[in-house]
């Protein structure tokens, strides 16, 4: 479980690929600091396990499924991903719910000043918008973020200046793409309803 609040901007420092798998290998000491083998770690929003790593470097192993339902697959070597370790049971909860499960890749189709500061409008994957309503929360890159508006399959986020230094959410322009995960707490609601009402026509 994660909370979608960035924790370092790592660089990939190389990729290795083969015919059935991606490793990646990226620069982050701070997520590193108490990390071992076995661990998770969000890379832009997907949770990805630690192979291997020298307190500089880690590694990550990368299947084609991962590849294809993420932007992984876009990255390159010298790229800044938003990074963060997988929440402590005595830790704040500083953003929402996330579990690094990404739900699809949205698309930058707006990015710059606007009304009220820095806006990005995200033309969001199918089967996605139902569970984004304005005012809730949405995880980009692994940023938690809260919804401004939603409307035809697009949602609208304000990003205050901490987020644009901290996170590479001030990097995405138009033609980006970006890893979108949605509250999973809808996804449990609307599993649970039909059985809800099984049971309320009793």
């Amino acid at each position: 479980m994660f909370t979608g609040i960035v924790e370092e901007l790592g660089t990939v420092e190389g990729i290795d690929s083969s015919k059935d798998s991606t490793r990646l290998h990226l620069r982050a000491p701070l997520v590193l600091s108490d990390a071992a083998p076995g661990d998770s770690i969000t890379v832009n929003g997907c949770c990805l396990t630690v192979t291997e790593h020298d307190g500089q470097v880690w590694s990550a192993d990368v299947i084609r499924t991962t590849l294809a339902a993420t932007s992984l697959g876009t990255l390159a070597a010298g790229d800044r991903v938003n990074l963060e370790r997988s929440l402590r049971a005595d830790a704040r909860l500083g953003g929402h719910i996330v579990q690094g499960h990404v739900d699809g890749v949205g698309e930058v189709i707006a990015a710059g000043p606007g009304e009220g500061g820095h806006l990005i409008r995200i033309a969001l994957p199918d089967g996605v918008t139902r569970y984004v309503v304005d005012r809730g929360s949405i995880a980009v890159d692994g940023v938690s973020l809260t919804v401004a508006s939603v409307a035809d399959g697009v949602t609208t986020i304000g990003l205050i200046p901490e987020t644009l230094a901290r996170t590479t959410l001030g990097l995405r322009g138009v033609g980006s793409r970006v890893n979108i995960e949605v509250d999973v707490l809808a996804k449990y609601v609307e599993n649970l309803l039909p059985g809800l009402e099984a049971v309320a026509r009793r």
